[in-house]
């Protein structure tokens, strides 16, 4: 047998190896038993695949992010395997690998059960054990079609087949190339077990996925569609050991402690009425604190880094988003319009930027104004389909602290690089310190503007991006249709990574708009434009603080920062007298004069996760001093009451957390 050339690469270091003509992935990798498949020549591949003169090969190992994928892809076909043993009516849908774990769609009589869940998984760990061969193989799609006559979501698939590019759930079973089934082989007498369509790559064997769970089951439209019918979707997690899914459990153990939903109705936070739709929040008196809080210290930074407060209407006519492009390409997340004056169509506003380019175009503009930086806290309104409204992150009425910086192309670095400063600033404000950089690209088939106006603009993010001292992740396609985007990915106190504050620079609205203002040289010159959300938005930012500090909020923010607690009622006029020096001093108090007992009192405020309490009785007003008490049952007696007031507006104006 003749030889082949190959490079081995590992990171940085390149090894070039001389093998047989036919040696596999597998070959190469022998031994190592965390290579689960292999990149070659920059594609994913099974272990199975034979190498070819010249190939590079790099190993992909389980506990990267690819190899813990390819796991989970895998995992999801032994789940379905398990359903099908278990339920022979059920027809296939789709299972992709998502963040964390997959899911796996089934045309099935009715919902599943929690009891049939327990036995999906029972039947599907004994799958794993049998360590059946994940086998690919090549097949036309007249092939396809009569293996697959029983599973008419893979035929639509095979339909999709041209178009699998554009569409991710189809892309997960047939691609943009060749079609591909992967049977599931008995180990030792080769004999077929179940076959799925899809693309892959796989685990060589159904013993690769070294630790999973199902986890609960979701009705779902096919492809995501409610025209389409409504399927059953089990959703599951694989990782590389079973340590790591025990450290994953309890990280969604903890999320579960810190869901918002969950804190905002036990510290009467928030609420959806069912009558006002959904999506549709209301806040109460204690939320609303919250956010006037978040909101006024806001306003003060952005007064002091020099912008210019605005306000817009929540309606427009609709010849503002037809100039603005939206109705072309942002239609499906806008409410259908209502006709009004003799038939006009008004929408509601998805969002404030044509309405802030109107301003700038109010008169005439000067060179000597720019940079002209526009900020509103403006509420807009986007239609999210049901399903995946989701609390205070996922709405339908959203309040943007939306700003709109209108400069010359020679002020665009510097007013990038002092806008992202300022926006990480902020939210290392309000407690937040881990960060990373993603960079969003131009959308192929979904973007204005020319190749060279955006590589301008992407280079421009870049930049400013490099000289933030953070790690900056690349998001090919991610851009919105008229410009690319930074946005800044915060993980919170457990871990997990939410997206915040986007910044984009865009060539194309001030063009659409015919947007210009008169130079130094009285020529009339085109202003460029950066949007910039700072939270991305107030409801969404609110779920993120609350689950980030598990509901206790530090004492700037808290809704109510100190709670008097008298030992009897005759102790109520003296707490009464120490609130009212604090209320001077614009700290939010209240005194429990309810019929409890002070313990109990005690408990409802540590539950409320106040995070002062002051105590007094007899001792204490002779003294006159108080007992501190935190939300952690740590207590100081006998502390005067100046000074306990001082420590307070302390700990406030410092925005620490105690």
């Amino acid at each position: 047998m003749s030889d082949v050339r190959i490079t081995v690469q590992r990171g940085q270091q390149a090894e070039e190896r001389v093998v047989r003509t036919g040696t596999t992935a597998a070959g190469l990798f022998e031994g190592e038993r965390s290579v689960v498949a292999a990149r070659v020549g920059g594609v994913q591949r099974d272990l199975a695949h034979p190498l070819a003169e010249g190939d590079v090969v790099e190993p992909i190992t389980v506990d990267s992010p690819d190899g813990r994928a390819i796991v989970r892809h895998s995992c999801a076909h032994v789940v379905a395997q398990a359903v099908q043993d278990l339920f022979p009516k059920a027809r296939l849908g789709i299972g992709p690998p998502i963040q964390d774990g997959f899911y796996y769609d089934f045309d099935v009589e009715r919902p599943f059960t929690p009891e049939d869940l327990k036995a999906v998984e029972k039947r599907a760990q004994e799958i794993i054990k049998a360590g059946q061969r994940f086998s690919r193989r090549v097949v036309s799609e007249d092939e396809a079609r009569t293996e697959l006559a029983d599973e008419p979501y893979k035929i639509e698939l095979i339909g999709l087949k041209s178009s699998a590019g554009s569409d991710d759930e189809a892309g997960v079973e047939v691609g943009e190339g060749e079609l591909t089934i992967y049977d599931n082989l008995d180990p030792k007498s080769g004999e077929l077990c179940w076959k799925d369509l899809c693309r892959g790559p796989h685990v060589p064997t159904t013993r690769h996925i070294p630790a999973f769970a199902v986890q609960r089951s979701a009705a779902a439209y096919w492809r995501g569609s409610e025209r389409n019918p409504q399927l059953q979707r089990i959703y599951g997690t694989a990782w590389e050991s079973r340590d790591a899914l025990k450290a994953y459990q309890h990280r969604l153990a903890e999320a579960e402690k810190r869901d918002h939903r969950r804190l905002g109705a036990e510290l009467d936070l928030f609420s959806f009425p069912t009558e006002i739709g959904p999506g549709l929040a209301v806040f109460h008196p204690k939320g609303g604190a919250i956010r006037t809080v978040m909101e006024d210290y806001s306003r003060r930074r952005h007064i002091e880094a020099g912008y210019e407060f605005v306000n817009t209407p929540h309606i427009t006519k609709s010849d503002l988003y037809e100039i603005s492009g939206h109705l072309d390409w942002f239609a499906d997340g806008m409410y259908p319009p209502m006709q009004l004056d003799g038939g006009a169509d008004y929408y509601l506003k998805p969002m404030n930027c044509p309405m802030h380019i109107l301003i700038f175009r109010s008169r005439g503009r000067s060179y000597r104004e720019l940079p002209l930086r526009l900020f509103e806290f403006g509420t807009v309104y986007r239609y999210e389909k049901s399903g995946v409204v989701h609390g205070l992150t996922r709405v339908r009425g959203l309040t943007q602290d939306d700003a709109h910086l209108f400069c010359s192309r020679e002020q665009l670095p510097t007013e990038l690089d002092t806008v992202l400063k300022f926006v990480l600033g902020l939210l290392r404000d309000y407690g937040l310190e881990d960060f990373y950089l993603e960079l969003s690209t131009r959308p192929e088939g979904k973007a204005i503007g020319s190749d060279e106006e955006w590589e301008e603009a992407t280079e421009l993010l870049r930049e400013a991006a490099s000289k933030q001292d953070l790690e900056l992740v690349m998001d090919p396609g991610g851009g919105a249709f008229y410009g690319p985007k930074i946005s800044v990915q915060a993980r919170d106190a457990i871990g997990r990574t939410w997206q915040l504050s986007t910044i984009q620079v865009d060539f194309q609205l001030p063009q659409r708009f015919d947007m210009t203002y008169q130079a130094a040289d009285g020529t009339r010159q085109r202003p460029f434009m950066i949007h910039r959300a700072l939270f991305g938005t107030i409801e969404r930012f609110f779920a993120i603080l609350l689950e980030h500090y598990a509901g206790a909020l530090p004492p700037w923010l808290a809704p109510v920062q100190v709670v008097g607690i008298p030992i009897t009622d005759e102790h109520v006029p003296y707490l009464a007298g120490v609130a009212a020096k604090l209320r001077e001093r614009g700290i939010r108090v209240e005194v429990d004069s309810s019929d409890d007992r002070m313990q109990k009192k005690i408990r409802t405020a540590q539950k409320q996760k106040v995070p002062f309490m002051l105590l007094a009785g007899d001792e204490d007003v002779a003294k006159g001093a108080v007992s501190f008490r935190f939300r952690d049952g740590t207590q100081r007696n006998g502390v005067p009451v100046d000074e306990a007031v001082a420590e307070i507006l302390d700990a406030v104006d410092r925005r620490i957390q105690v």
